[in-house]
């Protein structure tokens, strides 16, 4: 898991994240033709840009390292 933190405002939990990702999944039709979605897995996955919801802005966002520990708040 990522966790991000907004140096502006201090904010550690709400980012807007735009991500594009890649899948492969079983797809399962029945005879009626609806569909089950199987087994999905992630194969590739970008982010492309992450937004403080706080303070509005991504200009100043830091990955944090995923220790367990929440980072001092300023």
């Amino acid at each position: 898991m990522t966790r991000y933190r907004c140096r502006a405002c201090g904010n550690i939990t709400r980012f807007e994240v735009v991500e594009t990702s890649t899948t492969r999944s079983y797809h399962h039709f029945t005879v009626g033709g609806d569909l089950a979605i199987e087994d999905p897995v992630i194969v590739d996955a970008h982010v492309e840009s992450v937004t403080c919801r706080w303070c509005g802005h991504g200009r100043d966002i830091e990955v944090l390292e995923d220790d367990g520990a929440l980072p001092a708040e300023p």
